[in-house]
């Protein structure tokens, strides 16, 4: 799909970050939106194509955090953008539940093939990660009829009502707005930086915290994701996700693969579980599954899905055919431009230069992720402590890339490039992080 050997579009900076216009934009933004939406990037975005995105007073910033992993097939990807445009002239919206049409029908047929195992699956749309998270485990009640949640430490769902409930940490996405949701449960999970513990060993405990804490009984579902996305791309121990999901089909336990930010060829594989051999019972995706477009999908075991009553389940805006039409032009491309080849070459350039920024700062104390899921964590060497990331990604968005933060203690950069991002603009955005590195070491 890339052609790393073809000239390709760099960083530009020509005014200081923000620059007058975006300070303009900025002043109204102040006046007209809540400060609960913050600008970690402190510019206003004018237009964007594969991995370069332009601000309002023409600076250009080589993008690795893609709308937090939702452009994976890169900005105005071509294919979406003409397959909106088409489907925009014939239809904008039509409930599916009243008058159905095609391309939703395209899309599950897609997830049906593409989630992992063989076995018969149905999908729906709803338009948000969080809203396929609130409406899996709605089902996953449904079908087993009990009522608790289980998810795991440092994991994040998003921010609804029950989701901010499953995030690991409240703050910033909960805090001061409860109560809560009910019969949700923390259990530990694999963190091999933290706890050390194998596959086997991780979720021994984390079997033993459900069945002590919880009660199987009552338990009607597990949600996971195969990589941890808010919690710092946490990896967990080869094994832990097959001996979960044995656990939980001996169980009667609906097992969830949250893979909002993990799927869609983001990972080097389709989804990010086929990594661990690990084929859930239900598959949650958002993000990069319309190229930018709002759609997320809910696809499940056909026993699951069925087992809900009609109108139990859809939207209004669920499916939209212009968003759906997105995502048809976004799994065309998996095989046809091989996504997930891309992912794997990506991974291939950047970890390398990860490795070495790691190597000449030990305060870097892990890499970590697969294909284009890559992260790095910072602790002080000397007192353990968590070393805040917020200063590095600022100080790279004034030289030109936008690099995202996370991690439960906020001292984890990730990367999320685009799939169209070339092994030149890889190589240049890294020398600038390892400025922002040095710049804010000199400064401390």
């Amino acid at each position: 799909m890339t052609d790393t050997a073809a000239p390709a579009v760099s960083r530009s900076i020509v005014t200081e970050i923000p620059g007058p216009n975006s300070r303009a934009l900025l002043e109204r933004k102040a006046q007209a939106v809540p400060q609960g939406i913050p600008s970690q990037l402190p510019v206003f975005i004018a237009e964007a194509h594969d991995a370069i995105i332009t601000d309002v007073d023409g600076n250009r910033f080589i993008d690795l955090g893609c709308g937090i992993g939702v452009t994976t097939v890169g900005h105005t990807n071509d294919a979406v953008v003409a397959a909106v445009r088409e489907q925009v002239g014939k239809l904008t919206h039509s409930l599916f539940g009243t008058t159905p049409y095609e391309p939703y029908v395209r899309v599950a047929e897609y997830l049906q093939q593409h989630t992992p195992g063989d076995h018969h699956k149905k999908s729906f749309f709803v338009n948000s990660g969080s809203e396929a998270v609130e409406n899996g485990v709605k089902i996953a009640r449904k079908f087993t009829g009990r009522r608790a949640v289980a998810v795991v430490e440092h994991g994040y769902h998003g921010r609804t009502n029950l989701t901010m409930t499953m995030n690991y940490k409240p703050a910033p996405y909960a805090t001061g707005m409860g109560p809560l949701a009910s019969d949700v449960f923390h259990a530990p999970g694999s963190y091999p930086l933290q706890d050390g513990l194998n596959g086997a060993e991780a979720a021994e405990r984390t079997q033993y915290y459900l069945e002590k804490h919880v009660g199987v009984e009552d338990l009607s579902c597990l949600v996971i994701e195969p990589i941890q996305g808010e919690g710092g791309f946490i990896v967990p121990a080869d094994g832990y996700l097959p001996a979960m999901q044995e656990w939980c089909t001996a169980n009667g336990v609906v097992m969830v693969a949250d893979e909002v930010q993990s799927g869609i060829c983001r990972t080097g594989k389709t989804f990010a579980s086929e990594h661990f051999g690990w084929v859930p019972d239900m598959v949650l995706s958002a993000k990069g599954i319309a190229g930018g477009l709002p759609l997320a999908g809910v696809t499940a075991r056909a026993e699951i899905m069925d087992s809900v009553h009609v109108g139990g389940i859809g939207g209004t805006f669920g499916g939209n055919p212009v968003a759906c039409a997105a995502a048809v032009a976004v799994f065309e491309q998996i095989e046809a431009a091989d996504l997930n080849g891309e992912a794997q070459r990506i991974e291939r350039v950047l970890r390398p230069l990860l490795d070495e920024l790691a190597e000449q700062h030990p305060e870097i104390i892990e890499v970590r992720g697969k294909g284009a899921m890559l992260a790095i964590e910072f602790i002080d060497p000397e007192t353990g402590a968590p070393i805040p990331t917020a200063p590095i990604s600022a100080a790279a968005g004034n030289d030109g890339v936008l690099v995202l933060t996370a991690g439960t203690d906020y001292n984890v950069l990730r990367f999320l490039p685009s799939l169209q991002i070339t092994d030149d603009q890889i190589r240049e955005a890294i020398e600038v992080i390892g400025r922002a590195i040095e710049s804010v070491k000199s400064a401390a």
